[in-house]
Order: structure tokens, then sequence, then C-alpha cells
């Protein structure tokens, strides 16, 4: 929870509605601090213009694709022996929590991946809040039921994309399995990539929801929540991945 919170407060939106209203409160003192508090007020135009940009979808295309730009196709020496769908989040509603719309989304691509190749599953997400059953058995149930699709590894420890790897590759080799097929979000696989290269096992990207940059027509300016939303997660993919690597 304690991260959770941190990482909401440091990160825009919030971190620019903050700036935007203490500045906002700065310029309120009117003449007593006058240049300051044009200053001020500036840096609130500022926060809420950044804010603005980060809800078009030709800013939020453009942030997103610093980071898909990354992902190249590869063969790797030696075939991969398995599937890992990593987990993202859980949705809580009156029947308890369930795995969310992003979850289920790589969840359909690694079922699908799975008809094709006849490779076996690994899920891999530990517990997410206080009470709450590890999400990758949440992921395991919904590949039973939902896809006809057993998964045969269950990694339920795992509290972060590193962990995910980490984890995961530790199942995988001793099976004997030096290569895996890895399933994300397009936005979320070049940090998870960096995670599983220092684990020594070969991974082939398999992005899901991989859009490239938004175009720049006047429709592409135009603010709306979805993008704001979508902004938020690529800055949290690079707050990750200079995390990273500083500790590693």
């Amino acid at each position: 929870m304690i991260k959770a919170t941190l990482v909401a407060l440091a990160l825009p939106p919030v971190l620019l509605l903050l700036a935007a209203i203490g500045c906002g409160l700065l310029a309120a003192r009117g003449s007593r601090a006058a240049r300051g508090s044009r200053a001020a007020g500036v840096a609130a135009a500022l926060a809420a213009l950044g804010v603005l940009l980060m809800s078009t979808p030709a800013v939020a295309g453009l942030m997103r694709w610093s980071l898909e730009r990354e992902l190249v196709s590869s063969v790797p020496a030696a075939a991969p022996g398995a599937i890992i769908v990593l987990g993202a989040e859980v949705s809580r509603g009156a029947e308890g929590p369930s795995i969310g719309p992003m979850t289920l989304a790589r969840l359909r691509a690694g079922a699908a991946l799975h008809r094709r190749t006849g490779l076996p599953l690994l899920v891999t997400a530990g517990v997410l809040a206080t009470g709450d059953p590890p999400l990758a058995r949440l992921m395991a149930r919904s590949l039973a039921d939902d896809f006809g699709t057993p998964a045969r590894w269950i990694e339920p420890r795992a509290a972060n994309t590193r962990e995910n790897a980490v984890f995961s590759a530790a199942i995988l080799v001793a099976e004997g399995i030096g290569s895996a097929h890895v399933v994300s979000h397009a936005w979320h696989l070049p940090r998870a990539l960096g995670a599983f290269a220092r684990t020594g096992l070969v991974v082939v990207p398999q992005p899901i929801d991989r859009q490239g940059m938004a175009g720049l027509a006047f429709s592409d300016w135009l603010p709306r929540p979805d993008h704001l939303l979508e902004s938020w997660f690529v800055l949290r993919e690079w707050a990750g991945r200079l995390v990273y690597a500083i500790r590693d």
C-alpha cells in the first residue's frame, strides 16, 4: 500500500496536479510577493498543460512508442519450450478479487499461443493486496475455466517484474527448459526482457496491444482520460527501468 501510494504521488498526473494546486496557492498570495506569485502562476499553468497533453492520443502514443520501439523480432538459438504469462492487475467486485482487464488480455494471448504451439503455460504473479489470493492462482483458474487451457506451472510469489523473471526462470531451468515465450503488453515488455536477460533464460517477446505512434490529425490532439492513464503506465515503466538500472 505504501509503495503504491508513493508511486501515485511521485508520477503525473497526480504530481503535476499537486504542483498546480501548490503554485496556485502561492499565486493567490497577491502583492506581498508579486514576482514569485507570477512565476508560481506560470508553473501552475505549465503543470496543467502537461496533464492536458498527456491526455492526448498524440503525446500518449509518442510516449508508448518510446518503449515499443525497442522490441525487435529475434530467433533464439534454442526453440522455446514454454510460455510465460506475466500478471498485471486484480479487479475487485462484489464476488471478491478476480483478474483485471490487462491480465485477461495477456491470458487470452497466452492461450492462443498455446493452441498454436502446444507449449505448456507458466503464470506468474504474487499477492497484490493484503487478503487477496496470489494473482497467479486467479490466472490459472481463468485459463482453465475461460479458455479450457490448464497452466502447468503456477508461480505465486513474485511481487514485481524482476521477481516474475527470477522465479519463472528458476522453475523452467529446473525443468530443463532454457528458452521461453514471454507474453505481456508491448509497453511493459522492454522492462520485462531486461529482467529476464539477467536470469540467463532466453526469452522471445510476445507483445500484445502494440500500437506504434499515433498520427497527427486533429483528433489525435483531443484529450481523453484513457490516454492519460496510458501515459501514466508509460511513465511508470520508465521509472521502473531507472530503478532496475541503478539497482542491478
